[in-house]
């Protein structure tokens, strides 16, 4: 992995619309940080585990036009992720990071090796749900384990 440069210009965009990717077509990289709201994950709090608002339309209006872009999701539990995987070039499950979320930064950025694997399975549909390893209907959107090893 090669570490960005530090004369790199980082552009910060809250809440990107479909004109932002035309400003910025000179990007290399766009990272959209999408996710829930803390202590979101609480039983019963929701029914459909979609990635909360605007972050379809930030997903949408910024990883569709074409620059490579990392999504990055803020959670505390799998979310229905299925619908954006084809405009997603790379997806970074940052948990709920805490006071440090600053770790995420100094991996994507490459400061530091990028290593994560899932602690859970991630279902492709609240259907699926629950879901364990070796069940009858394991048709899991990626398995417990699956990620980078460096």
């Amino acid at each position: 992995m090669k570490t960005v440069d530090h004369t790199t210009e980082v552009v910060y965009v809250e809440e990107p619309n479909q004109d932002t990717s035309k400003l910025h077509a000179d990007a290399a990289y766009t990272i959209v940080v999408v996710g829930e709201a803390p202590y979101a994950e609480t039983q019963g709090d929701s029914t459909t585990l979609s990635i909360a608002a605007p972050g379809p339309d930030t997903i949408r209006h910024t990883c569709g036009s074409g620059m490579k872009c990392i999504v990055v999701l803020v959670t505390g539990r799998p979310l229905v992720i299925e619908p954006y995987l084809d405009t997603i070039d790379a997806l970074v499950v940052a948990w709920l990071p805490g006071t440090e979320g600053q770790g995420i930064t100094d991996v994507l950025f490459g400061d530091h090796p990028f290593t994560g694997t899932l602690p859970r399975t991630w279902m492709k549909s609240v259907t699926q749900l629950p879901m364990n390893v070796g069940d009858k209907n394991y048709d899991q959107l990626f398995p417990f384990g699956y990620g980078i090893k460096t």
